[in-house]
């Protein structure tokens, strides 16, 4: 008997379930993998071999490695686009994301632990910062998720990027502080999620006087962030 036609005979809830606790259980093999051997040194034989489940089934969820590298970053960012749907029409664009980003981390926190130790997610964010291939596949997704926040922002405000920059300057800034945010989070030792949050939101608070004309007027504006 197959994979599949152990799930099929199942009834509706528990067969999803089981589904997502395969899922589940390949995205943290793989991650284990990808970061204790290398992500390039890793097959998806190895990975489905560790949850003893078929090459075939681990298709079924996953397009290929990659694409289990950034599953839960994809989990997400799906969550920042939803909040920043839902927050009010009268927010200005920065206030708007801000916003949806801390309102993200505090209900997504949860979410990952759940799915994987957050030491783990750790060490799967410093292996996408040291693998180039993986460096490259994070700046075309990134790309890609400006775009489409831009697009949101543009929406949001009535106006047309094709005609007014705004949006895209305001999203590129906004993501600046996203990957800085991410990058010393990584390279750090408290690897929690509120640590995370905390961080984010620090740096965040600084965007706009970083931005202002004259640092010098404002000596002390960064000093809580050493």
């Amino acid at each position: 008997m197959t994979d599949g036609q152990r799930t099929a005979g199942l009834p509706a809830g528990l067969r999803e379930r089981k589904k997502q606790r395969t899922r589940d259980a390949l995205l943290r093999a793989a991650l284990d993998l990808f970061t204790t051997q290398g992500y390039e040194e890793t097959t998806v034989d190895e990975i489905a071999d560790a949850v003893e489940v078929s090459q075939r089934t681990f298709f079924r969820y996953f397009a290929g490695k990659e694409s289990v590298v950034f599953a839960v970053q994809e989990m997400v960012e799906s969550r920042f686009i939803l909040e920043l749907r839902q927050r009010p029409a009268n927010e200005a664009p920065f206030e708007a994301m801000r916003r949806a980003v801390l309102c993200a981390w505090n209900s997504i926190g949860e979410a990952i632990e759940a799915i994987i130790p957050v030491e783990l997610h750790m060490r799967a964010y410093r292996m996408i910062e040291s693998t180039p291939s993986l460096i490259a596949a994070h700046m075309r997704r990134s790309v890609a998720l400006e775009e489409q926040i831009a697009a949101l922002i543009a929406e949001r405000e009535g106006l047309d990027m094709t005609r007014d920059p705004r949006p895209r300057v305001a999203v590129a800034a906004f993501s600046g502080v996203m990957r800085v945010t991410g990058q010393l989070w990584g390279r750090g030792c408290d690897g929690s999620m509120e640590s995370l949050r905390t961080l984010t939101e620090a740096y965040l608070d600084q965007l706009g006087p970083a931005l202002a004309g004259d640092w010098r007027a404002h000596p002390a504006g960064a000093a809580h962030l050493d």
